[in-house]
């Protein structure tokens, strides 16, 4: 079930709302105007926010503004009061993912919130998959395959990789990659980082001995290109 942040002023509808989602399994926390549910909402982990546009401190449209520019892409229902589809519209260009107009019916807005749990957990996991060339990459839950056939990587693989597509185009250096991998450990392994782009390249390389995607940075390191 899902964490919520409820962000509205009126007492009646908050607990009505936090009834309702606790019903349903829902964890609920409530903010009672827009200058806390912004501070909570920026500084807590939420999957989804309940957010109403007329509040005091600071209105739902700034809210939805403001968190979309630091970046933080929780998912956000507006709360609008019925017939104020001018609002509705700039904020779902403002980044919000839905609305539903007051007086709301509990069933559609539970199937509204359904709707944009599921998007929101099927966009994370998309987040995790990458290509290199022909190679599928899933890191979330370390599986590959090639041309559609399942490519056996290992653990160790798995981590070099994921360390190559968060600095794709970036030279990592060898001490870099031991150092992710083994930790303080990491002296004594210093020889197998070599062995270890050698497989990778065998198992994902269209010609391992001419590479196009893991290129070698001479005495320093390696670089993921083209993924």
């Amino acid at each position: 079930m899902a964490h919520i942040l409820v962000i509205e002023d009126e007492p009646s509808v908050a607990i009505a709302l936090r009834d309702s989602l606790e019903s349903e399994g829902h964890f609920v926390t409530v903010a009672s105007d827009g200058g806390e549910g912004f501070q909570r909402a920026s500084t807590e982990v939420f999957d989804l926010i309940l957010l109403d546009l007329m509040l005091p401190k600071m209105s739902g449209l700034e809210i939805c503004q403001r968190l979309r520019a630091n970046e933080i892409e929780t998912p956000i229902i507006m709360l609008t009061a019925r017939g104020a589809s001018s609002d509705a519209a700039f904020g779902l260009k403002l980044g919000a993912d839905d609305y539903i107009p007051k007086p709301f019916d509990v069933g559609e807005l539970l199937a509204r919130i359904e709707a944009v749990l599921r998007r929101s957990s099927r966009q994370q996991s998309e987040k995790n998959i990458f290509y290199i060339g022909n190679v599928q990459l899933d890191l979330r839950r370390l599986k590959a395959t090639r041309n559609g056939e399942p490519l056996d990587l290992s653990p160790r693989e798995f981590e070099i990789l994921q360390l190559l597509i968060a600095h794709s185009g970036e030279t990592v250096t060898r001490e870099q990659l031991l150092h992710h991998i083994w930790g303080e450990h990491a002296s004594l392994f210093t020889r197998t980082i070599d062995a270890h782009i050698t497989r990778l390249r065998q198992k994902i390389e269209p010609n391992p001995a001419n590479p196009e995607y893991i290129i070698t940075a001479h005495r320093v390191g390696y670089r993921l290109v083209g993924s």
